[in-house]
C-alpha cells in the first residue's frame, strides 16, 4: 500500500494553494493504491529495477492529474538540462514530482529533488515518490528509506528552518 505523509509551511496550512496541493496529493495515492496500479509499481520496485520502471508504472496517474512529464525550462538560467520527472502548474506556481528508488538516501537523492524544488522559479511543492523499503538484491536487509526520508525532509518545515518550498507530499510506495 502507498503511504502518503504531508508537510507544510504553517502560513500556508489555511490557504486555497493549500487544498489543492492536498487534494491531488490524495487522488494520486488514492490511484495508486488502484489494485492493477499498486501490483505494477510493487513488481517495479524488486531488486535490480530503476526509478524509470516505478515512473513507467504509475505515469498513467500522474498523467491524468495532468503533469507532464519531464518538462523542460522550469531551471532557465540558473542550470542547464535539470528537469523534474514530472511537473504541473498551478496558477503563479507549481508541484514538482520526482521519483527515486535504488539511489534515494545512498546519494542523497531526496535531498537533489528537494534543492531542485527550491531553485525552481515556477515551483514551490514537492511530490516525492520512495520506497517504503529497499532491497538493491534478495538477501538485503530492506532499507526503510520512507521512514529515512520522512525523517530528514520534515525537518525543512519546522518553524525556522524554512526554504521557499511550502510544501511537501511524500509518498511510501
Amino acid at each position: 500500500m502507498v503511504e502518503l505523509a504531508k508537510f507544510v509551511q504553517e502560513s500556508y496550512k489555511s490557504t486555497d494553494e493549500w487544498r489543492i496541493v492536498e487534494q491531488l496529493a490524495d487522488q494520486l495515492v488514492e490511484s495508486l493504491n488502484d489494485e492493477e496500479t499498486l501490483r505494477r509499481i510493487t513488481d517495479a520496485n524488486s531488486p535490480g529495477s530503476s526509478s524509470a520502471e516505478v515512473q513507467a508504472a504509475f505515469r498513467p496517474s500522474a498523467e491524468k492529474l495532468g503533469f507532464e512529464s519531464e518538462r523542460k525550462g522550469l531551471f532557465a538560467e540558473s542550470i542547464t538540462g535539470l528537469r523534474p520527472d514530472y511537473f504541473l502548474r498551478l496558477g503563479e506556481t507549481g508541484i514538482i514530482l520526482e521519483v527515486e528508488r535504488g539511489k534515494t538516501t545512498t546519494n542523497n537523492m531526496d535531498l537533489l529533488d528537494f534543492w531542485k524544488c527550491h531553485i525552481c522559479e515556477v515551483a514551490t511543492y514537492l511530490f516525492l515518490l520512495v520506497p517504503n523499503a529497499l532491497q538493491h538484491n534478495p538477501k538485503m536487509i530492506p532499507k526503510r528509506e520512507f521512514e529515512v526520508v520522512q525523517r530528514r525532509l520534515s525537518q525543512f518545515f519546522e518553524s525556522g528552518k524554512y526554504t521557499n518550498v511550502r510544501g511537501l507530499c511524500l509518498f511510501g510506495y
